[in-house]
Parts: C-alpha cells; structure tokens; sequence
C-alpha cells in the first residue's frame, strides 16, 4: 500500500515504543524534526500553485501582443474632422488619449518626442430614426461612424492602418425638450469614440 508523502503511516510508531494504539496522534514538531517545515509546506503550496498559475497566464496573454521593434512611444494629435458635426474630433481623440495611457505598453508622449504618430480622421457621422411612437414621432435614433486611423513612424512610414472602421449607438428621442435630445446626441458620440478607442487599441497591439 502506497503512504501518500506528508502523511506518516499508521505504522510508523511500532518497534519505537510510541505506536501501540495504531491511532494516529496530532502531529507535532519536536525540535530538530522537519515535520514543522513539512506542516508549513503544505500550508503554502496552494498559494505558490496559484501564483504560479497566475504568472503563466499573464504571460499567455503577454505573447499575443506585438509591438514593432524600436516602438516605445507615441502622440496622438487631435483627430481630422470631415464631417459637418462640429467638435466631434475632441471626444474621439480624448477617447484614444485614454485608452493608450491606461494601456501603458507604449508611452504616449509629445509629438516631437514620439517614435510613432497615430492620426485619425473622421470621414462621417449620420443619424438615422430607426422607432417611432403611434404618432410619428422619433422614439430612438441609430449613430454611425467611420473613421481612418493610422500609425507611422519618424519618416513617415505606415506600420499599422485601419481604413474605414465604423461602429453603431443608440440613443432615445425627446419630443417634449430639445436640450434632452441634444444631450443624449452628445452622449451616443462619446459613447461611440469610447467603443472605437478600446476596439482599434486591441486590434494594434495584436495585428503586427
């Protein structure tokens, strides 16, 4: 019969005077035995295990991520606006600004500093009613973007580019106040550059 390893055999006292019973007694740590340090192996173990499990994961995740070579810092100037929606390239910018400092894998820093540029333009932005109430009037209004966002670096060359990239929100009409709808206008857009920000982040740190 196997003894699992940090567990002494029922056994174990017999022909030594201290095992007559056949009962297992709690252990002890007699002084110049390792039984302690066995007790306290098998305490932290499952914690080292987890730490373990913990690292390798971040490293998995690590390995799908690619940075070029050289490519440790970035700025991000205000976004191109070509659409007839006026200041809608500051919450866009705003929402890549933050995306890539939370981020932390590239530095974002000055223009003149940078390794790398990334620019974006916005080519349009439409609104379309998609519901109506039994009156006929607008319930809820559909957003589209699209935009180009593109990396270069010192000399101007193109390392990473998404062409036409669009993304879609939602917002509910007011027919009794105009400040209401201007509001939640203003609030479909940040919602918007907040999507397109996270999603083109995770697209240049896995598609180099």
């Amino acid at each position: 019969m196997l003894i699992p390893p940090f567990l002494p055999s029922s056994r174990a006292g017999e022909g030594e005077g201290g095992g007559e019973s056949g009962v297992l007694s709690p252990p002890r740590a007699p002084e110049g035995s390792g039984l302690g340090l066995m007790i306290m192996v098998r305490k932290i173990l499952p914690i080292i295990c987890m730490v373990l499990i913990a690292s390798c994961g971040y490293q998995m995740v690590g390995k799908e991520t690619h940075v070029p070579p050289g490519l440790s810092s970035v700025a991000i100037p205000t976004f191109k606006n070509r659409t007839y929606e006026p200041g809608i390239e500051v919450p866009f910018t705003q929402a890549f600004l933050r995306e890539f400092i939370l981020d932390r894998r590239v530095k974002v820093v000055d223009r003149a500093q940078a390794d790398s540029l990334l620019e974006g333009v916005i080519n349009d932005i439409r609104f379309y009613s998609v519901s109506y109430d039994r009156s006929g009037l607008v319930l809820e209004y559909q957003t589209v973007v699209v935009l180009d966002v593109t990396l270069t670096d010192r000399e101007g060359k193109v390392l990473w580019e998404q062409k036409n990239f669009s993304e879609t929100a939602w917002f509910r009409a007011s027919s009794t106040s105009v400040l209401v709808n201007e509001a939640n206008r203003q609030a479909a857009i940040q919602a918007i550059g907040t999507l397109v920000a996270g999603r083109l982040r995770n697209r240049f740190f896995s598609n180099f």
